[in-house]
């Protein structure tokens, strides 16, 4: 089944690359009017651009989604120029890794900043415009990290498990507001996120994923599109994904 998403609002962080792009594209095929938010503004004006040529309505607002106040503004205009807001697809996200003990605590403050702190934020500003139109969906794009912890991703560990407790909470708040929540935990995914990594880490990273053929970004925007396409009655929780060659 294909998801319909025409007279849909569809709001999307990070979606400068990967998962976010992969999943904007989608929803504005999908028919839904997309709203792009991301710090790399030339990325998002170009994705918008491409959505339009193709014959979609997209908005790209340059955010920081770990600062209250541009988080609260892209969800501001994305319901004040789009006119609504079906859903917010929590994806921004810094994926730094490394054993705790000598780590640079710098790496931690991102990590908080934008998978904690962007998820809270966004999500806050959502919420009211969707109780008050009695309807909405509400995406947060967490890891298969938020599930299984281990040494040398102790504080990214912390951030995505934290997202999940996050979302559960958020789902049964939600219930009465006939608001949708939705965890969605990929596995390992060919995107620019691992790539911010120190060097030791890259290499560690390649050793433990050698020979395994990757999630393409595409692949979590269908598990996207297929919990947004759910009816109304229907809630999809929480969609894990690995490639099929991975372990952990």
């Amino acid at each position: 089944m294909t998801a319909d998403l025409s007279r849909q609002v569809v709001a999307v962080t990070g979606a400068s690359s990967g998962i976010g792009e992969a999943t904007a594209m989608a929803c504005a095929r999908a028919g839904a009017s997309v709203s792009l938010a991301a710090r790399r503004a030339e990325r998002i004006e170009a994705l918008a651009r491409r959505i339009g040529e193709e014959g979609g309505r997209a908005l790209a607002v340059e955010t920081d989604v770990g600062q209250e106040s541009e988080a609260r503004a892209f969800i501001e205009r994305t319901h004040g120029e789009l006119g609504r807001l079906d859903v917010l697809v929590n994806n921004a996200g810094v994926m730094l890794l490394g054993p705790i003990a000598g780590a640079p605590t710098e790496e931690w403050r991102r990590m908080i900043h934008a998978n904690v702190y962007g998820v809270l934020y966004c999500t806050h500003a959502a919420l009211p415009l969707m109780a008050d139109q009695g309807s909405g969906h509400i995406i947060n794009v967490s890891s298969v990290a938020g599930r299984h912890a281990r040494a040398g991703s102790g504080v990214y560990n912390l951030t995505k498990f934290g997202v999940g407790a996050f979302s559960e909470a958020l789902r049964q708040e939600s219930v009465a507001m006939g608001v949708r929540v939705t965890l969605i935990e990929p596995g390992a995914v060919a995107t620019e996120l691992g790539g911010h990594n120190r060097p030791e880490v890259l290499e560690q990273m390649a050793k433990a994923f050698q020979g395994v053929t990757l999630l393409a970004s595409e692949d979590i925007a269908e598990a996207i599109l297929y919990a947004i396409g759910q009816p109304a009655n229907v809630s999809v929780n929480e969609v894990l994904v690995r490639p099929s060659g991975q372990v952990r």
